[in-house]
């Protein structure tokens, strides 16, 4: 029967894989035993050699499971090597920083409010004194020292000093000259190209720079500074003696003569980043915004400077006048409701 159902190779196939199957299955059901099993069921360890041979000295043991850990190695002094022995240096680095960071934080969570707050304030003591260290600019001579200049020495309008900035503050930089006291440098001496709101927008502390004496005091022990050129220096200078001159004769205009769109005309003495200041023959100069020129807008993105020089002559009109704090506000475009020209149409 079994001849005649492998008779076709169809079945004789399925017939080897059947069998093929069940003997793969009965090959995991052997029950396997460990060497200590195997030891107690008597199983000998496993050795090497052959007592048959005429060299045949002694059996010699691979392994046993007899044998125990123990702290140290057998036939040697040794000590076994510990998992946190073998581990590499940086990892165990790396542990003990987390472990003392995790330490740190833990106990920071369990400190009284009191201690948290006297340790934010020295460490914010710390700080502080470490920015002073930072700003500290050394000086060329010392401060005591003979070989600096008397301020009763000093001349305003000579040459060029060379200087380096010692501190800044809001309103300007101590600069060292070589004196016997640090000058001031305002803000507005600094540059008249635009308007500086803080010195540190062109200096820190440690730069050498070149500056002029404006003003000396040997008895206060006050020195002024500028680093403007030496032709806006005349120039305002000039300006000065003029004003002084005419506020002598009464005859600049004052503020209760100005009312609003008022027609003037005026002269650009200074340009800085949002309009210029325009001589206008009144108590103090008018301020016309760079958004009131007529030119502006035709090229998007210019400065100031591109279409309002120093020295124009230009056309201006009175948007504002505030008296307490001595302000005029101009605008160099005709107001809106000011009667134009009159036309007249002649038919023929």
């Amino acid at each position: 029967m079994v001849a005649s159902i492998l008779s076709s190779p169809t079945h004789a196939a399925v017939f080897l894989l059947v069998i093929g199957r069940r003997l793969a299955a009965s090959a995991f059901q052997i029950p396997i035993m460990s060497h200590r099993e195997a030891n107690n069921a008597g199983c000998p360890p496993i050795r090497m050699g052959d007592g048959d041979g005429p060299d045949y000295v002694g059996d010699k043991v691979l392994y046993s499971d007899d044998d125990v850990l123990t702290p140290e190695r057998k036939g040697g002094s040794r000590p076994a090597m510990s998992r946190w022995d073998s581990l590499n240096p940086k990892i165990k680095n790396r542990i003990v920083k987390e472990a003392q960071e995790r330490a740190i934080r833990n106990k920071k969570r369990r400190e009284p409010a009191s201690e948290r707050k006297r340790r934010l304030y020295d460490q914010y003591r710390e700080m502080q004194v470490q920015s002073r260290r930072d700003r500290h600019v050394e000086r060329a001579t010392p401060v005591n020292s003979r070989a600096r200049s008397k301020l009763s020495d000093i001349t305003p309008g000579g040459g060029v000093l060379r200087g380096r900035v010692i501190s800044l503050t809001k309103f300007g930089a101590y600069v060292d000259v070589n004196t016997e006291v640090d000058g001031l440098l305002h803000v507005s001496q600094i540059t008249r190209d635009e308007l500086v709101d803080h010195p540190r927008a062109y200096l820190s502390p440690g730069d050498d720079v070149e500056v002029r004496v404006v003003r000396v005091d040997p008895e206060s022990k006050k020195l002024q500074l500028t680093m403007l050129p030496e032709e806006i220096l005349e120039e305002e200078s000039v300006m000065k003696k003029h004003e002084a001159n005419n506020d002598d004769e009464d005859d600049r205009i004052q503020l209760d003569e100005i009312e609003v769109d008022d027609e003037l005309w005026g002269e650009i003495r200074r340009v800085t980043d949002y309009g210029a200041y325009v001589e206008i023959g009144a108590v103090c100069r008018g301020f016309l915004h760079f958004m009131d020129h007529p030119v502006f807008g035709e090229v998007k993105g210019s400065h100031p400077k591109e279409y309002m020089r120093v020295g124009d002559r230009v056309r201006v009109w009175v948007m504002d006048v505030e008296r307490t704090q001595m302000r005029i506000k101009l605008t160099a475009n005709r107001p809106a409701g000011l009667p134009g020209p009159r036309r007249e149409v002649q038919w023929i």
